[in-house]
């Protein structure tokens, strides 16, 4: 079974026994739901932070800075073991999917916490998404240029640096 949340490479993992085993017990409780129909996610809840981190292929000292810096609430803790509710999943959901997108992770914070209460998912995510679009437009123009000056540096055919440091001065005062 893949795990096609992700659409980066280096996200992309086969599910480990361990997960297996955990998605299963949740399956379990699923069957016989006709597609279409909302879901009941309390079985998930209570999960322990290793769950969580099996779940999106985190560190679990990933999910506790998560928590740490605000993008997670503070966990429900359990003979002194953090506890995990659903609302953890779905957090983590949207803040893999930011990540994945590349949102910072104060970035990130802004779409949850950035915005005037009642504000709707859609227009954090435009606003967000407008001006990562823009860094993106820049940053993609630099990359541009820089594989036009590789190019050109790549013809060289001075015998010293000092004569390459030269030409660049005279090309650079035209």
């Amino acid at each position: 079974m893949e795990y096609s949340f992700h659409s980066f490479r280096r996200y992309d993992f086969k599910l480990t026994l361990s997960q297996r085993g955990f998605l299963k017990k949740i399956v379990r409780h699923f069957r016989g739901v006709p597609r279409g129909y909302s879901l009941d996610f309390r079985v998930a809840g209570d999960l322990a932070i290793s769950d969580v981190a099996r779940v999106f292929g985190l560190r679990t000292s990933a999910i506790r800075y998560y928590e740490q810096i605000g993008i997670l609430p503070p966990a429900m803790r359990k003979n002194g073991q953090r506890r995990y509710d659903n609302d953890v999943l779905f957090r983590l959901a949207v803040v893999q999917r930011a990540r994945e997108t590349g949102f910072t992770l104060e970035e990130i914070r802004e779409l949850f916490f950035g915005f005037p209460p009642g504000t709707r998912p859609p227009k954090r995510w435009h606003q967000l998404s407008q001006r990562k679009i823009a860094e993106l437009r820049d940053r993609m123009k630099r990359l541009k240029l820089m594989e036009t000056l590789l190019k050109r540096v790549e013809d060289c055919r001075c015998d010293a640096l000092d004569e390459c440091g030269e030409k660049l001065l005279r090309q650079g005062s035209r």
